[in-house]
């Protein structure tokens, strides 16, 4: 195994670049997968990694040390500071992996598909994906403003979502929404209908807005239907990840006793 001890090492540059930037990672089309459970998960879902990045002395770790055994990808050792100063986490995981941001698909005309507008805290959007994923939804589209799915906080907190199901960013949701077959949902507390009296299978749409201000008015005005989530008096609102949990359940409910 090489390995990097320089700060002025353009490979460091690069990784620290593709921690703290949006813009690198778009425009290299390269992001990190931090730590050993999001990189098991890359390799067990075929997803192809560049390279790993181990922090020196991590590699006989028992965890990194069954990765590296596997010889999926090249290996680097990086001095500890120079890794510590690219995961930027407060307790180490001893482990990175460089990966390529995959091509979206165009957005699906059918199915099942979950619009985040304007969600932009990236443990939300992580955790909107890791429940997507165990919904089995189709595609997840993120409008212009959403907080960037390929970042390595929402990467962590997605846990292997990205490697389950598509993730399409800066989506036009009004495009996306007029060219889509089946109807749309949103949740509000104007006119709406109780979720657990509404039929959501079949050809649907879920959007999701932020917690402030709901989705955006394009979206509202295009909502077939408005989805009211029964709560206690009192509790004002749930968390936008809590509730798209709630709404997509109910939706497998929905399917299961069909």
């Amino acid at each position: 195994m090489d390995i990097i001890r320089s700060r002025q090492n353009p490979v460091v540059k690069h990784l620290v670049k593709l921690a703290e930037q949006r813009r690198e990672r778009h425009a290299s089309q390269q992001t990190l997968l931090v730590g050993t459970h999001l990189v098991a998960a890359a390799r067990d879902a075929g997803w192809a990694l560049q390279r790993l990045f181990v922090r020196e002395g991590s590699e006989h770790r028992a965890e990194v040390a069954q990765l590296l055994a596997a010889q999926f990808a090249p290996v680097t050792l990086l001095a500890p500071e120079l890794f510590d100063a690219i995961e930027q986490l407060p307790s180490t995981t001893g482990l990175l992996a460089l990966t390529t941001i995959p091509e979206p698909p165009a957005p699906r005309p059918d199915g099942c598909c979950l619009l985040l507008d304007g969600v932009q805290d990236p443990g939300n959007v992580g955790s909107i994906l890791r429940t997507a994923a165990a919904a089995r939804v189709d595609q997840v589209w993120l409008a212009l403003g959403a907080a960037d799915a390929w970042s390595p906080k929402v990467l962590r907190a997605a846990m292997g979502a990205h490697f389950v199901v598509p993730v399409i960013e800066r989506v036009d949701p009004v495009q996306a929404l007029e060219a889509f077959n089946g109807r749309v949902a949103i949740t509000t507390l104007a006119q709406a209908t109780d979720l657990y009296e509404t039929d959501l299978r079949g050809d649907l749409v879920l959007a999701m807005g932020s917690e402030g201000g709901g989705v955006s008015d394009a979206v509202f005005q295009r909502a077939d239907v408005r989805l009211r989530i029964p709560m206690h008096p009192g509790v004002e609102s749930l968390n936008v990840g809590a509730a798209t949990a709630v709404c997509l359940y109910e939706r497998v409910r929905q399917l299961r006793v069909a």
